[in-house]
């Protein structure tokens, strides 16, 4: 057996490895001594019950909406999520999840209100959502608000369809509106008619494609690696 990681070891000599527990407990119980916060950010339940939510720690006891203004104030990415809610995908909320982390602009939500909301783990409440009856009206609400813009969004089909080029040789735009269809059929044909380009992830095993969570989860990285900018 090879030697154990310098980070394994130092986990040991310090004690018996704990399971993390994620967030926070109560304000009282973590800031001794120090009076609760009066900003109208605080939520008073979590600063007294505590916050165990999946949020990072500068939002700790932060009301929703205040998180979600956060984020628009400091700046959410150029590129939107579409997603196909046809076939009520389990997917749904897992691509809501990966968007929210990436700080997609918005996500488009094409079909039944009603979607799969367990794999999202509450992320929709931080992220702008725009529901759309059906691809064709998506499309005729985008053409008619970028009718007079030049640099409108391009629309950018994920999905592994002949004639599509691979991801790994494609240059994202900094604009574009990722478009991402249920498990299985993938993208409708309405979907990719109106698209400026299709575009897949190549495959190197025995499968045709990958889950669709990931695959949206790869596509969007993929834009991150071309424009984000890390600090």
């Amino acid at each position: 057996m090879g030697k154990p990681s310098e980070y394994f070891q130092r986990v040991m000599a310090s004690g018996e490895p704990q399971l993390r527990e994620v967030g926070t407990g109560p304000w009282t119980e973590e800031h001794p001594g120090e009076p609760l916060p009066q900003d109208a950010k605080y939520d008073p339940e979590l600063l007294e019950t505590g916050d165990r939510r999946n949020v990072l720690d500068k939002y700790r006891y932060w009301k929703v909406q205040a998180i979600k203004d956060d984020l628009d104030l400091s700046g959410r990415n150029e590129f939107e999520v579409l997603i196909e809610n046809w076939t009520h995908d389990f997917n749904i909320g897992s691509i809501v999840r990966t968007a929210n982390a990436f700080a997609a602009a918005k996500v488009h939500m094409v079909g039944p209100h009603k979607w799969n909301r367990k794999g999202a783990l509450m992320t929709e409440l931080y992220q702008h959502i725009e529901y759309h009856p059906s691809i064709k009206d998506f499309h005729a609400d985008f053409s008619q608000k970028y009718a007079s813009v030049s640099d409108r969004p391009r629309l950018i089909a994920m999905d592994i369809v002949p004639g599509a080029q691979p991801i790994e040789r494609y240059a994202f735009p900094k604009r574009c509106i990722l478009m991402f269809g249920a498990e299985g059929p993938g993208l409708s044909e309405k979907a990719l008619e109106i698209a400026h380009d299709v575009v897949y992830i190549s495959q190197f095993g025995s499968v045709r494609s990958i889950n669709a969570g990931a695959a949206a989860a790869v596509s969007m990285h993929a834009w991150m690696m071309q424009h984000a900018q890390i600090s």
